[in-house]
C-alpha cells in the first residue's frame, strides 16, 4: 500500500518556504492602514498649520497695542529722537518675543490637548504655523502702526513730536513662537501622551504561553 501523493497544485504542509495563508492579504491590509493613518496625520497637520498661522493676526494686534512708542521730533531737514537714551525700540522687540513665547506655549498646549498622539507631521505643522504666524503678526503690527517717518514729519510740521513706525529690529524674534511651541509640545507629549504597551520578555529557549494560559507551579486542572 503506497502513501497518497500530494496534488501538484497544493504544496505540502511541511514546506518551510510556504507562506501562511492570508499573509499577503494581511500585509496589504497593514500597508493600507498605515497609508490611511499617514494621510490623516498630514491633513491634521495642515489644519493645525493654518489655524496657528491665522492666530498671528491676534499677536500682531496685541504687539501693536502693548509695544512702547518711539517718540521722534521733526526738524527743519531731519528727524531726531526725542529721548536719545530711551529704550522704546528694544521694548518693541521684547514685547514681540514675550507675546510670541506665550502664543507658542498656548498653541502647543491646545494641539497636545486635542491630539495627544501627535506624530512628526503634526509637530512640523505646528512649527511652520508658528513661523507663519510670527511673520503675519509682524506685517499686521507694521501695517496698522504709525506711518513712515517722512510722511508723518511732513504732516505734523517742524518741531512737532510723533511716533516712529512699529518695527521689528531683531529678526530672530520670528523664531520665538515655533521654538516655544516645539519645546512645550515635546514636554507635554513626554508627560501626558499614552504609552505603548511594553513587550513581554520570554527567556531564550523557553516555550511561550499566552498570559491566560500561564499557570503557576502545582496548579492543575
Amino acid at each position: 500500500m503506497t502513501a497518497p501523493l500530494t496534488p501538484p497544485h497544493e504544496p505540502p504542509n511541511d514546506d518551510p518556504w510556504q507562506k501562511p495563508q492570508g499573509a499577503g492579504s494581511t500585509a496589504a491590509h497593514v500597508a493600507h492602514a498605515d497609508g490611511t493613518d499617514i494621510r490623516a496625520e498630514v491633513r491634521q497637520a495642515a489644519v493645525v498649520m493654518v489655524a496657528v498661522a491665522l492666530s498671528g493676526v491676534l499677536l500682531g494686534l496685541l504687539w501693536l497695542w502693548l509695544s512702547p512708542r518711539v517718540p521722534l521730533v521733526a526738524g527743519d531737514s531731519a528727524v531726531f529722537l526725542k529721548d536719545t537714551e530711551g529704550e522704546e525700540a528694544m521694548g518693541g522687540d521684547g514685547t514681540f518675543v514675550l507675546l510670541a513665547l506665550g502664543f507658542g506655549a498656548v498653541s502647543a498646549a491646545l494641539v497636545c490637548w486635542f491630539r495627544r498622539r501627535g506624530g512628526v507631521p503634526l509637530v512640523v505643522g505646528l512649527a511652520l504655523g508658528g513661523l507663519l504666524a510670527s511673520g503675519l503678526a509682524w506685517l499686521v503690527g507694521w501695517g496698522l502702526g504709525p506711518d513712515d517717518v517722512v510722511t508723518q514729519a511732513r504732516a505734523v510740521g517742524e518741531g512737532a513730536t510723533f511716533d516712529a513706525p512699529l518695527e521689528l529690529n531683531a529678526r530672530g524674534a520670528l523664531l520665538a513662537w515655533p521654538v516655544a511651541a516645539m519645546l512645550v509640545h515635546l514636554a507635554l507629549t513626554a508627560l501626558f501622551a499614552p504609552r505603548d504597551p511594553e513587550p513581554e520578555w520570554v527567556p531564550f529557549g523557553a516555550p511561550y504561553l499566552p498570559a491566560d494560559r500561564q499557570d503557576g507551579p502545582g496548579e492543575g486542572h
